[in-house]
């Protein structure tokens, strides 16, 4: 026992435990049979300050996971479909930023924080529902794919109304910065389609049957080529809103502006994403209705048919199959959308009729459905079945509840940016008019994909809203 003498002479005992810990785990190191052992031993060590560093400035960790997110392959491990992603990492961080900050979260009950709040709530529940009907396994995976949709969740009122929305840096700087790193991934997108690197991970079975042999769709370092047309979407509405603003009003420059329109559209071409198209166009004919008073439409097109140039013309010339099969598939859309729906779609009219039968014959579970994200992965309705339609898959695991629950978060996501997007003050008028534009992209592509499922380009479409509704009810 340490009486109050030997405290006076010796120090507390944790002064004298500290350094015999570190010491100890030092000679652990040293002494390691191998040096991957010692890696592995010295590896928490080199934790702490990192993680230190990274929550130490209240947007760190966002700008880092979001760089990760959209630059980093996931890790090559049996989890998941296409394995653990080492952004996560990040989200940590992010978290403990929140928790060792507490007196700087400041969200007001508007309806669109309820709304988000709403629709996560449900989705967690709906896992419980996956457990009952489809067994543990299902059930899990129904609870993880639902936790990363908190991830975009957090984000969000993380960057509105939590420590990241007190005194932020710029956000056209940061803006900047994501777009050259959104540049990039889409470069890279376009060169692995060409050359067809091995696959990072686990990756989505989808590919182009071409004279000169079979390709795999241009998907970057995202599972899927849906992902990455959409976010190709995301940041051609974010150039043409760009352009549609005084040029002291937009994060980047023209010339930066069209390099990377022209390198977005190359890779949204190649992703063979028709739905990420529709996305565009629905979300550019949105920004021309909000600048109708003051466009000026023939410098605004002339921008964007130089960058659409540029990129079908790069497509021609370096794989000339290939643009012949696009522009085939794109006319044959529009021309027999009606008389051969079911084969224009993929098969997804076979899927929603199963879906829709199911429903008919067990109306009840269209009150509740039957667990989030299970029908891919379940055969609780008979077989397993992709819908490719997130309103519908909406229907048949959250049930009515869900999918109300995500119209409406839909609704106040572009009534807010509506408002941000009359602001007086330039910067929210830009994110206004971007998260809106691109928002009503989405609920038309939302009939052609399970787009709350893409997580890894969620949060920043979320981080976007936050940055145009900050500060709007403080």
């Amino acid at each position: 026992m340490f009486d109050r003498a030997s405290i006076t002479r010796w120090g507390h005992p944790w002064q004298i435990a500290a350094p015999a810990l570190a010491g100890t785990y030092a000679a652990a190191i040293a002494l390691a049979p191998k040096p991957a052992v010692a890696v592995a031993l010295a590896a928490p060590l080199a934790a702490v300050p990192f993680a230190y560093w990274v929550i130490l400035k209240r947007d760190r960790w966002l700008m880092l996971f979001l760089a990760a997110a959209l630059l980093l392959p996931p890790l090559p491990l049996g989890l998941g479909n296409s394995g653990p992603h080492p952004a996560v990492i990040f989200v940590i961080f992010g978290l403990l930023a929140g928790v060792l900050s507490p007196g700087e979260w400041r969200a007001p009950a508007v309806p669109l924080h309820r709304a988000f709040g709403i629709l996560l709530l449900i989705l967690l529940g709906s896992a419980a529902l996956a457990m009952l009907y489809s067994g543990a396994a299902v059930g899990l995976g129904s609870l993880m794919r639902v936790l990363l949709f908190g991830i975009s969740v957090y984000v969000f009122f993380y960057a509105a109304c939590g420590p990241g929305s007190r005194e932020p840096p710029d956000p056209f700087a940061q803006t900047r910065a994501l777009y050259w790193i959104a540049v990039a991934s889409a470069l890279f997108a376009c060169v692995d389609f060409y050359f067809q690197f091995p696959a990072p991970a686990g990756f989505g079975a989808q590919y182009i049957w071409l004279r000169s042999g079979v390709y795999r769709r241009a998907q970057g370092l995202f599972y899927e080529a849906s992902t990455l047309g959409n976010f190709c979407a995301f940041f051609l509405t974010m150039i043409a809103a760009a352009l549609l603003a005084p040029r002291r009003q937009a994060p980047v420059s023209r010339r930066g502006l069209l390099v990377g329109g022209a390198v977005f559209a190359a890779a949204l071409v190649l992703s063979y994403s028709r739905g990420s198209l529709l996305n565009a166009l629905a979300a550019l004919a949105v920004l021309i209705y909000l600048n109708r008073r003051r466009i000026r439409l023939g410098r605004f097109f002339a921008a964007l048919t130089g960058a659409a140039v540029a990129a079908a013309l790069a497509v021609r010339v370096l794989l000339p199959s290939f643009a012949g099969a696009y522009w085939m598939r794109v006319s044959t859309s529009v021309q027999y959308l009606f008389s051969e729906t079911e084969g224009l779609l993929s098969g997804r009219v076979a899927s929603w009729r199963a879906v829709l039968g199911f429903l008919a014959q067990h109306p009840w579970h269209a009150l509740f459905g039957v667990g989030y994200k299970t029908l891919p992965y379940s055969d609780y309705l008979g077989r397993t079945v992709i819908t490719d339609n997130m309103y519908l898959s909406l229907l048949a695991e959250t049930g009515i509840v869900g999918l109300g629950a995500m119209l409406w978060l839909s609704l106040q996501i572009l009534r807010s940016a509506r408002r941000a997007a009359g602001s007086p003050d330039p910067r929210r008028r830009f994110f206004g008019s971007w998260i809106l534009a691109f928002w009503a992209g989405q609920m038309v592509q939302m009939f052609t994909g399970d787009l709350l499922t893409y997580w890894r380009v969620l949060p920043l479409y979320f981080w976007v809203l936050a940055v145009a509704v900050r500060h709007e009810h403080s």
